[in-house]
């Protein structure tokens, strides 16, 4: 096991009937930007619920944060905190709304240049105004993680950033208010979360049983209740279990002490601002390419993964694999979720304008080990035709 360091100062308040609790944690605030996305939140009743429990503070909105969000939209939230004297935020959405929020918090008071910079060149953030989430839609895990990731729509870029001041002082998950989601939004918080979970557990063994039987137990349950949810979104305990495990996924846990490899999002990233796929239906068609393309080197994660998570103890070392990778495939595809680039009537094309742009940056090689190359990446999305 590495040597880590775990810190998560996030309060989850979970269930039914927990808006309530919203003022007494939002504390001696007083100037409240509340943000969201399309205006779903004002169909399923939760609009209100909320303005009525922020009544006895002064409230701004500001809507329309796109599924991927823009920096563009981002960035006019944060000419009004400024004009205002907002001094906190609230996120009501899911995770495109909660990362944008994380975002307008940490460029309202940046002042070392260009915000962009703090996603296009990592620059450090020192300050960002306090943000609480109210969760609506499983998927990302950023309620409870200090990492965004926003789209430069000018420019058709897409980057993460990362800072302990980006966590969230509490997060309100409400699994009822899901029970509405199109069965397509269902199917990518299961297929994102996944993924989320595999990309910090199958790099190479690091000797850390107690992470990998987490990781795994979350990717079971994910395959148990995941046709549920998509079957019947207003299934509550199915939907509930859906976002405790999107949010176990990318809270930290699972990856102390271990490696994660990330490339998939990075690979996927670029397939999304490209060519206008959903997040988690890019990395649906990268993930099965890696393994095909690295599968010697993932080979004892990938038979663990085989063994643990798809019970699948018969065959030759190759055979179990190719199981697994088959049977990751199905489970994607039985919620409706295409694998291959052809689905998205994409072809060579698209890879080499994928392996174009990586070489332009000077990115020569990403994930565990730096095992994906430019070369990796090629045969990765050929795999996937």
């Amino acid at each position: 096991m590495k040597n880590f360091e775990f810190y998560n100062p996030v309060k989850v308040i979970f269930g039914k009937d927990q808006i309530k609790k919203l003022p007494a944690n939002i504390g001696d605030h007083k100037r409240i930007m509340m943000i969201y996305g399309g205006g779903s939140i004002k169909k399923n009743g939760i609009y209100n619920q909320v303005k009525e429990a922020l009544s006895e503070f002064e409230v701004f909105e500001f809507g329309g944060i796109e599924p991927n969000p823009h920096y563009e939209t981002a960035m006019k939230a944060v000419d009004i905190i400024k004009k205002e004297n907002i001094d906190f935020l609230l996120a009501v959405g899911g995770g495109s709304v909660i990362d944008a929020t994380k975002f307008i918090a940490a460029a309202s008071l940046f002042s070392e240049g260009d915000p962009w910079e703090i996603l296009s060149k990592n620059k450090v953030i020192k300050a960002s105004i306090p943000i609480g989430v109210i969760l609506t839609l499983p998927a990302t895990g950023s309620e409870m993680n200090m990492v965004a990731v926003l789209t430069r729509n000018s420019t058709k870029e897409k980057f993460a950033f990362s800072s302990p001041f980006s966590f969230p002082k509490f997060s309100i998950l409400m699994p009822e208010f899901a029970a509405s989601l199109p069965k397509r939004q269902v199917a990518n918080g299961v297929v994102d979360a996944y993924i989320h979970v595999i990309e910090q557990y199958l790099t190479y063994p690091t000797a850390t049983p107690l992470q990998d039987r987490f990781a795994e137990s979350i990717l079971q349950t994910l395959i148990e209740e995941g046709s549920k949810v998509y079957g019947n979104p207003a299934d509550y305990d199915a939907m509930a279990n859906l976002m405790w495990c999107a949010t176990m996924a990318l809270n930290g846990n699972i990856s102390c002490g271990g490696s994660a490899d990330w490339s998939v999002h990075m690979i996927g990233h670029e397939l999304t601002v490209m060519y206008d796929i959903d997040h988690a239906r890019t990395l649906a068609v990268v993930l099965p390419g890696i393994w095909k393309a690295l599968r010697t080197e993932k080979k004892e994660k990938l038979l663990q993964y085989a063994q643990r998570v798809w019970n699948i103890h018969n065959g030759t070392e190759n055979e179990k694999i190719d199981k697994a990778i088959q049977k990751t495939v199905e489970f994607f595809e039985s919620l409706d979720v295409k694998t291959k680039l052809s689905d998205f009537n994409l072809g060579k094309d698209a890879i080499k304008a994928i392996v174009d742009r990586f070489e332009k940056r000077g990115w020569k090689a990403i994930g565990d080990r730096q095992l994906v190359t430019l070369d990796v990446v090629r045969k990765a999305l050929e795999y996937q035709l």
